[in-house]
């Protein structure tokens, strides 16, 4: 019988076996060895070494999560000298997704990140601030830009020196594995990219099959597959153990980023740290959109598309597209899709037949992520 999806969600079992504390310090050991880096370059690179530092602060170690737990589901042990390579790991995930965030601020002109301004737009305040020449939004961009890039070169640095004392074979499987899934969210932005400006809303079935192959390249890979099995492949799993990982993996992935569509239109501005209804602003095409199309009046299908995109949406345009979403059923249909692509995790996941107590953390991180508020 398949694992509980509808449980209530429990906290992410982040901090037990010390996996936060321990990820927080690979991570912290990165900051003050770049803050160091930084300044030998320039006392002008600072706010680099801050901005980065703002970031990685607090955040869910969700990707961090996923692999530990994988790691220990397949037979890793807290007592292996693996365990140093699985946290590492983690830590090279968060600074890699890092990377992506700023890069992703920048292409979809999001105003804010966790609470805060956006690093784009805190370094244009900066310039504007300060009186410098030229401009303050290509100032901003280009500092954003150059931040994921150098979140980027850390997250290589540390599955390196995390991978140098294993096994050639599991060194290089892992390895292959992170590098892969780099190159897939690097083609999954631009596929985002793409998606933004080809037509929309004459062909609904290419539009959601668009949208989900977005969702599964850009995000449910990275956030959820390839962690797992990364850390499949840091416990020497065999062949099939991590053929088997994506049978559960990607259905799961996949809900946790519709679960984010859903609180980018509904969610609780002062819980997920972005403006109510930021996905319309910037125009996100997403499944939640695609689904509303299909059973829209002409006139509902006119004010959503000529409304998804606006930067400057009223609150009660907002509303007033939030109450669409939940007329046309959009909403139900998102939320079905979810629990059955949950549904299809679990079972996947009791087929698995992992060890204990990995699986039952990674089941507890999978209700998490697509039961989460933020």
């Amino acid at each position: 019988m398949p694992a509980d999806a509808t449980a209530p969600a429990p906290s992410l079992p982040v901090d037990r076996e010390n996996l936060r504390p321990d990820v927080d310090a690979a991570l912290g050991a990165f900051l003050e060895d770049q803050r160091v880096r930084l300044a030998a370059i320039s006392e002008d690179a600072a706010p680099l070494a801050e901005a980065t530092a703002a970031l990685l602060t607090g955040g869910k170690r969700l990707r961090a999560a996923f692999c530990y737990w994988s790691w220990r589901a397949h037979g890793g042990h807290v007592d292996d000298g693996r365990r140093t390579a699985a946290v590492r790991t983690g830590a090279a995930l968060e600074l890699f997704q890092a990377a992506a965030l700023f890069h992703d601020d920048v292409m979809d002109n999001s105003d804010t990140r966790r609470g805060r301004p956006a690093a784009h737009r805190a370094f244009a305040s900066h310039h504007r601030a300060a009186g410098w020449s030229g401009s303050d939004v290509q100032y901003g961009s280009s500092s954003a830009i150059l931040l994921g890039d150098l979140c980027l070169i850390a997250s290589q640095a540390e599955i390196r020196r995390g991978l140098v004392d294993l096994p050639e074979d599991v060194a290089l499987r892992t390895r292959t594995l992170f590098d892969d899934m780099q190159t897939e969210v690097t083609v999954g932005q631009y596929l985002d990219v793409l998606a933004q400006a080809v037509p929309w809303g004459t062909d609904l079935d290419a539009d959601e099959a668009r949208a989900r192959a977005v969702i599964r390249s850009k995000s449910a890979r990275y956030s959820v597959e390839h962690p797992l099995a990364l850390g499949a492949a840091l416990a020497g799993a065999p062949e099939e153990a991590l053929a088997a990982v994506p049978s559960y993996g990607l259905p799961l992935g996949e809900a946790f980023q519709l679960r984010d569509d859903v609180l980018g239109v509904y969610g609780d501005p002062s819980v997920t740290g972005k403006p109510a209804g930021d996905d319309l602003r910037e125009g996100k095409r997403t499944v939640l959109v695609s689904r509303a199309l299909r059973t829209a009046t002409p006139t509902q299908s006119a004010f959503l598309l000529d409304s998804l995109g606006n930067p400057d949406l009223d609150q009660d345009a907002v509303e007033n597209l939030r109450g669409l979403l939940v007329e046309t059923g959009a909403v139900d249909a998102v939320e079905q899709l979810i629990a059955d692509l949950t549904d299809e995790a679990f079972t996947a996941l009791d087929a698995a037949g992992l060890a204990s107590p990995g699986t039952e953390m990674v089941a507890e991180l999978a209700r998490a992520a697509v039961q989460r508020s933020a």
